[in-house]
């Protein structure tokens, strides 16, 4: 392979990773921007924050300098109230890019390994289709428990051989009857 089908072909894994992730992302909209979950607020006394649902902190000051007394005496931690909501909506979307990405990305690794017959074309394609699967792992690998973990690389696995199989054992046929 020349210098110019390296080049093609990194250029096709760079552009299919970037219409994947810019598809879905059009799809699926942007995951959940925590100041639209949690605004932020400004509560000053300790009432208040208990209100709101929050946990008011007082502050420690060491013996000088004093606070001035109109100042309020703490603050209020409503990290607690926002942040399981916000976690909650971010893994759903997570867990969307991933049941997006997942069959993109495969499909796309099929197209490129069958379908195309120049190696830039396909290797490039194929090359894409592994960062798209990259892409919806590492979207959900935090939130996932390790047997789903290891169901989902075993599955990924198997798919890639069986595709590699397949596609080599095709090219030889074609190769043969020439």
């Amino acid at each position: 392979m020349n210098i110019k089908n390296i080049v093609f072909g990194i250029a096709i894994f760079i552009l299919t990773i970037s219409v994947g992730i810019y598809g879905i992302s059009t799809i699926l909209g942007k995951g959940p921007q925590y100041d639209k979950v949690c605004p932020p607020r400004q509560i000053h006394t300790e009432e208040q924050c208990i209100s709101e649902g929050g946990i008011w902190n007082n502050y420690s000051y060491m013996d000088s300098p004093k606070p001035v007394l109109d100042a309020p005496q703490g603050y209020c931690d409503t990290y607690t109230i926002c942040q399981p909501k916000y976690e909650e909506l971010n893994r759903q979307h997570s867990r969307n890019v991933f049941f997006f990405a997942l069959p993109i990305g495969i499909i796309v690794i099929i197209l490129g390994a069958l379908l195309f017959g120049l190696d830039a074309v396909g290797g490039g394609l194929m090359a894409g289709g592994v960062g798209l699967l990259l892409y919806g792992i590492g979207s959900v690998w935090s939130y996932a428990d390790d047997l789903i973990k290891f169901i989902l690389s075993l599955i990924g696995l198997f798919v890639v051989i069986g595709v590699s199989y397949y596609a080599n054992n095709r090219l030889k046929l074609f190769k043969n009857k020439k």
